[in-house]
């Protein structure tokens, strides 16, 4: 399976912005972010006119980094939501925030998206009670998701049961942290949904 393997904080220093890919981390003075605040690459620090398709680019770009998803499938997630009724930017980012490794993320049941995805992968989550390991599947209403019986009793999710209850989930989830487990009551509205991307951009860069 095709995935990402460099550095992850090279792209929150290429977007400006922090994308929270490595969990406490960017919480902390550690972070790329506030330690080297402009792009990188030998000539990061120069200042640079960014043409309107460059914009509408880096949108693009960094809603791709935010859910760790791959250009291919990122068109692939766009041609539905086109295809779909209602906004088709809000509609988008509603696919993204409704995969499984997200929606594990958002339950507190991992400190970071690329955690998720790992934890999925490796077999440690259900949902309404078949194990699933593919990080991309899509969730609907009413859907549970539960860490495996197999897997409760592990250090990391006895340490995750504690974050999580730490943790706000957002309104249209609701997480039981002693049970590990959590509900999608319903799809998130756009106002629920806290990513820093202007949709409508990614949708004109596509649109072309």
């Amino acid at each position: 399976m095709a995935r990402y393997t460099g550095a992850v904080c090279r792209q929150c220093r290429r977007e400006g912005i922090k994308l929270f890919l490595k969990g406490d981390r960017c919480y902390t003075g550690k972070c790329a972010i506030d330690r080297r605040g402009y792009a990188p690459g030998q000539h990061g620090q120069r200042r640079k006119k960014i043409s309107e398709y460059g914009i509408q680019l880096r949108e693009k770009q960094k809603a791709r980094r935010i859910y760790g998803v791959l250009e291919r499938q990122f068109a692939r997630y766009y041609d539905i939501a086109s295809r779909s009724k209602g906004v088709t930017g809000e509609t988008l980012l509603v696919l993204l925030e409704s995969r499984l490794d997200n929606v594990v993320y958002r339950l507190g049941f991992a400190r970071s998206r690329a955690e998720a995805r790992q934890l999925v992968r490796h077999g440690h989550f259900a949902v309404n009670g078949r194990k699933v390991s593919i990080p991309s599947f899509r969730l609907r209403a009413g859907d549970i998701v539960s860490v495996r019986e197999g897997s409760r009793s592990l250090p990391l999710f006895q340490e995750l049961a504690e974050v999580a209850a730490a943790r706000t989930v957002p309104a249209w989830l609701e997480a039981v942290p002693a049970e590990l487990k959590g509900t999608v009551i319903r799809l998130p509205e756009r106002e629920e949904i806290d990513v820093p991307v202007q949709e409508h951009l990614i949708v004109e860069l596509y649109s072309k």
